[in-house]
């Protein structure tokens, strides 16, 4: 069995972030979504976003997810500890540089592989900020 796991935000969920757990599904056999908590988003993004919770509790309800894991504010490792993964995937548009990260993750002892999916969904409405700057203009 391949245990795979995804990483992000997902505050407002979009066919963006289906796609993204589309395409991570396919890596594997079963899919967990490592979460970022409320103090990440705030640290990283600078804004308050909806609570770790609520987001949680919508991505369990999706069907192509088996489990969701609030990540940790310090040390990432610990939560990749918890799920240890054999693929860790992180989204098109998540800055991170994947060979210092994979360097990281091997280590740490830990046996994930990383793969950036970059397959993503085009248009307008393909992230949560832009959703978010749209609904900021009145425009939707």
């Amino acid at each position: 069995m391949v245990l795979v796991a995804a990483t992000g935000v997902f505050e407002i969920i979009h066919p963006g972030h289906l796609l993204y757990l589309e395409e991570s599904r396919r890596l594997g056999d079963q899919l967990v979504v490592i979460l970022a908590t409320d103090k990440t988003v705030k640290k990283v993004k600078g804004r308050d976003c909806v609570p770790q919770e609520h987001r949680r509790h919508v991505l369990k309800a999706l069907r192509i997810v088996d489990d969701v894991v609030v990540g940790g504010d310090e040390d990432r490792l610990n939560t990749l500890r918890k799920v240890d993964p054999d693929v860790l995937t992180v989204g098109f548009d998540q800055e991170y540089d994947i060979q210092k990260l994979q360097e990281e993750i091997r280590e740490a002892g830990l046996k994930a592989k990383v793969v950036k999916i970059e397959k993503h969904w085009e248009g307008r409405y393909n992230s949560s900020g832009k959703i978010r700057e749209a609904l900021d203009e009145e425009n939707l």
